[in-house]
């Protein structure tokens, strides 16, 4: 019942590793089932060059149990979990340690949108979320990294397909996409608009982000002008 879909999620998991994005096992890519009410994950502590689709892990969108796998679901999977739940346009995520990104995260920093390959990508900077307290961290802190990432979406009135990438303060990033390769590019890109958001700063430090116009240029002639863009 779930061979295409664990497929699909090893195969993104691999080019996820290939890319560079996630070395050692620092990373993960799901997708959603909706119509199965369940997703699929990379497992636990597995290295990609061993990864199969065999090894994926099912878990129910209803409890967030393991439905079908030998082996245990990332240790992300609250997260993936809590994300799939509250947002109903969403069907795929991944989770990386990047260089840039996470420098970014670790900084506290949103990534401004400084030019039109950020146009190109994300209609607002890549926003960076409040840091968890300490009483998160310590009860349940993937299901509140989830949770931190909902409470900054909500409160901005940001939507996962115009602001398709969050960084989690101290952390690193999530990307969201239509399905799990798609979030895989969504997280290359990512990496690129942060690096390139780095090196414009150090070129010159009074860099302003880029013009509406010339974003909506770019973001609109790419995802169409019914795009949604952010602000509700």
């Amino acid at each position: 019942m779930y061979k295409k879909l664990k497929e699909k999620v090893c195969n993104a998991n691999t080019h996820l590793h290939a890319l560079g994005l996630a070395p050692f096992t620092w990373g993960n890519v799901s997708e959603v089932d909706r119509s199965l009410n369940v997703f699929a994950i990379k497992p636990s502590g597995v290295p990609y060059d061993s990864l199969t689709p065999e090894k994926i892990v099912i878990v129910s969108l209803g409890d967030g149990s393991v439905v079908e796998g030998d082996y245990n679901p990332s240790s992300d999977t609250p997260t993936h979990y809590y994300l799939y739940k509250k947002f109903d346009n969403l069907n795929a995520v991944v989770h990386t340690h990047s260089v840039n990104a996470s420098s970014f995260a670790q900084a506290g920093r949103d990534i401004p949108a400084y030019g039109t390959t950020h146009a190109d990508f994300s209609y607002t900077a890549v926003p960076c979320t409040r840091a968890l307290t300490a009483d998160e961290v310590n009860t349940e802190y993937e299901l509140n990294t989830g949770k931190v990432i909902v409470e900054h979406f909500e409160d901005n009135n940001l939507d996962v397909e115009s602001t398709p990438a969050v960084l989690v303060h101290s952390h690193a990033p999530f990307a969201f996409g239509k399905n799990a390769e798609d979030a895989v590019h969504n997280a290359a890109v990512l990496e690129i608009v942060a690096e390139m958001a780095m090196k414009t700063e150090i070129i010159e430090k009074s860099t302003t982000q880029i013009d509406k116009y010339l974003s909506d240029k770019h973001y609109f002639r790419k995802h169409g002008k019914d795009a949604y863009y952010g602000q509700k």
